[in-house]
């Protein structure tokens, strides 16, 4: 086994380890909506597929309460009301509710189960990297530790939420596509078969159509297909995803009416009580808006824990913001001209095409309700980790110029994300979110 085979073996390792450690010792419910996925799981495994949101699954007062108290075991006599998440595609909840019945509807059994798959995510994200820069392992091993350690995604991943399932399937389809574009011919129904699957699993996924229609069109204009087979080879990807999405789609129209197919209206229409974007605006103006909109989202992209309640700005002497902020804007600017010749075709534009729709669904959701939450972002954290590391690795060859060593500096600094993820565990997100 080689040391990069090593490395890589040795960073799976360690996230499960922290992973583990992360669904033992975070409180319990102290995850975003975390009940409320705990119990479209339960309802599922009690009385089937699929539960259907209504009045009733959602009470602002009463989350109110749970949240300001740290979930105070007094006050959990009524947490099975939580349901807000009945809408959701059914995917992750059919699998969940597997491990639901074979742990007695054990909480912890479910984190590790999110954990897990969240494993697979981790491997992706080296697989994929190494595709896109096949001569630069320590900078797929960088990536690797990054998506494993980044402290806000691993308290998502072991946490109970689809989450982890739609990254599994967005990594499995940026893979295929990657592979197509190499020039090899895996069958185009696969494609459309795994996107199928993230229609099944979280509607953040959806954005995978398009990064899939792009790669089909970048292999065609290169000339490398005949021209009469694009728009065949098009609609093969769309009409597998599209079969299997109707499915749930079709379900949703007999039950919320049409065109709400996918739910949301009848989810806008019981979560009623959520922060208003208009509302903020009318009170505090648009560019305080958007300031508070990108200092908060940004703080909870690399951790803000709970259900928003603890950010990090006194945690270790208060200085983890700002270095995230320098490592952002380090790779931000390295990557820039490091990429620029490559935008136009090829594995960089399926990142950036996927990393900006991401942006755009995070956009539109807030045009209508506040939710300025980085974690919303995490659909497109493997372009995000590609380009930052990269970035970071632009301006490395430069300072240390032929220095072989020096390749084993940024994923050893990623993998310290991962003593970084146990000292916050135990040092603010255990005492910082545990009840009384």
């Amino acid at each position: 086994m080689t040391n990069a085979n090593r490395l890589c073996v040795t960073i799976l390792l360690l996230y499960l380890a922290v992973g583990a450690l992360f669904a033992r010792f975070t409180p319990a419910w102290q995850a975003p909506d975390e009940p409320a996925h705990y119990n479209t799981i339960r309802q599922v495994a009690e009385a089937g597929c699929c539960p259907v949101i209504e009045p009733g699954d959602w009470s602002s007062a009463y989350l109110a309460q749970l949240t300001s108290s740290r979930f105070a075991p007094e006050l959990l006599g009524d947490l099975h009301s939580i349901q807000y998440e009945d809408h959701q595609p059914p995917l992750y909840y059919l699998l969940a509710s597997l491990v639901f019945r074979l742990s007695a509807g054990d909480l912890l059994a479910l984190r590790l189960f999110s954990v897990s798959l969240g494993a697979g995510v981790v491997i992706l994200s080296y697989l994929v990297c190494r595709r896109i820069m096949p001569g630069k392992p320590h900078v797929a091993m960088a990536v690797m530790a990054l998506v494993a350690f980044l402290p806000q995604h691993l308290h998502m991943l072991s946490a109970v939420n689809n989450d982890a399932l739609a990254e599994l399937l967005a990594g499995l389809a940026l893979l295929w596509m990657l592979r197509y574009l190499e020039a090899g011919d895996p069958p185009l129904w696969q494609l459309g078969f795994v996107i199928g699957l993230a229609f099944l699993t979280k509607l953040t996924a959806y954005y995978l159509m398009l990064p899939a229609l792009l790669a089909v069109w970048l292999r065609w204009r290169r000339g490398e297909r005949p021209v009469g087979k694009l728009l065949p080879s098009l609609a093969i990807v769309v009409l597998v995803a599209g079969a299997l999405g109707g499915i749930w789609w079709l379900r949703n129209i007999s039950v919320y009416g049409f065109p709400d197919f996918l739910g949301l209206a009848a989810h806008d229409a019981v979560v009623a009580g959520q922060p208003r974007s208009a509302e903020y605006i009318a009170e505090h103006g648009m560019l305080a808006y958007l300031g508070d909109m990108a200092k908060t989202t940004f703080k909870s992209f690399w951790g803000q824990f709970g259900w928003m309640a603890l950010p990090l700005d006194d945690a270790l002497g208060g200085w983890l913001y700002r270095g995230f902020l320098a490592f952002a804007l380090a790779g931000i600017l390295g990557a820039l001209p490091g990429i620029r010749g490559g935008i136009a075709l090829g594995p960089w534009a399926l990142l950036l095409a996927a990393l900006g729709i991401v942006a755009l669904q995070f956009g539109y959701y807030n045009l209508e309700f506040q939710q300025w939450q980085g974690r919303y972002l995490f659909p497109a954290l493997l372009p995000i980790a590609c380009l930052l590391v990269y970035g970071i690795d632009f301006w490395l060859e430069r300072l240390l110029p032929r220095q072989t060593w020096a390749n084993w500096m940024l994923p050893l600094a990623m993998l310290g994300l991962a003593a970084l993820d146990v000292v916050l565990l135990f040092r603010v997100i255990a005492p910082g979110l545990s009840p009384g």
